[in-house]
């Protein structure tokens, strides 16, 4: 399992990065109140954000490389690394730090990952799976993205908006990784006419293209403290129910859950601790100063 991981934490590492440089970049273009197609033109003409595309293309290839190799219950998990490791990329970068509050916070998802892939000790790694198990897992995701930009829509800038764009990004990730590793499989068992003639393929595709359109819409909905978490968490609490249900792999249950449920609650807090830096928030349409002011000192020193 040594190579999944280390490929999914170059994804997660890539991602980091890439969401530093696309945070940056959705600061400079106008804000709206709905769904802006547009946004994406404004984006196009920004070199920060077309960098961080690039970047996000290097994380693919890892990830699509991870998901071959290991059960998404492993790979995707690792990916709530992405937001302790986009701070510490970000403070380095502004060439700033994090504080002791700071680091105390990675440690405390970092430590809290651990104990969750421990407990639940994930294992399988079907390579197909059949559409009687895709239909209803991708009508689920789609009725449930529907929902969550609806709701986004009903609400004003803030918070609320801002967890229910995060949280549909987050399902749409997971839907990518999920179709994604069908895809993989496919292109490594059969050859790249049956890659390209998957309708996997374009599955993963297109829930990758919704997946950074609501990011994008996120970003400038509101404040990071509110559409992170939704993010990180939604995120790989998906995977792991799609892992399950769809690729049917593996977790310990049992008396196991509750060290899988401490492990999470210590994901959580240390997540929203670190949503709620001042480096984090200056990466937001929610802070009007610009990421590079103030001291390093503040760069690690939890909102109040």
């Amino acid at each position: 399992m040594l190579l999944p991981v280390l490929f999914a934490l170059g994804a997660a590492l890539s991602n980091a990065l890439a969401t530093v440089l696309q945070r940056k970049a959705a600061l400079t273009v106008p804000k709206s109140e709905g769904l802006r197609l547009g946004l994406i033109l404004d984006l196009l003409r920004r070199p920060v954000w077309l960098a961080g595309i690039a970047t996000v293309i290097t994380a693919g290839v890892c990830q699509a490389v991870a998901l071959a190799t290991g059960p998404i219950t492993i790979v995707q998990p690792l990916f709530v690394l992405e937001l302790p490791l986009a701070l510490v990329v970000a403070a380095a970068l502004l060439q700033g730090r994090l504080s002791r509050a700071g680091w105390l916070a990675v440690g405390t998802v970092v430590v809290g990952l651990g104990i969750v892939l421990f407990a639940a000790s994930p294992a399988g790694n079907r390579t197909q799976v059949p559409m009687t198990h895709w239909i209803p897992a991708v009508a689920v995701c789609v009725a449930a993205i529907a929902a969550l930009v609806v709701a986004a829509l009903r609400r004003p800038e803030g918070r609320g908006r801002a967890a229910c764009f995060g949280l549909a990004t987050a399902i749409s990730y997971a839907m990518t990784a999920a179709l994604m590793k069908t895809s993989m499989h496919t292109l490594d068992d059969v050859g790249v006419t049956a890659f390209f003639t998957a309708w996997q393929t374009y599955g993963f595709a297109l829930f990758g293209v919704c997946a950074l359109f609501f990011l994008e819409n996120a970003m400038q909905s509101g404040p990071l403290v509110a559409s992170q978490p939704a993010l990180t968490l939604g995120d790989a609490c998906v995977s792991l129910a799609l892992g399950i249900t769809v690729y049917e792999e593996y977790v310990r249950t049992g008396w196991w859950l509750i060290p899988q449920l401490l492990g999470a609650a210590l994901i959580a807090a240390g997540v929203l601790a670190l949503s709620r830096l001042p480096l984090a928030r200056a990466l937001t349409t929610e802070d009007t100063e610009q990421p590079g002011e103030g001291t390093a000192a503040d760069a690690g020193t939890p909102a109040p």
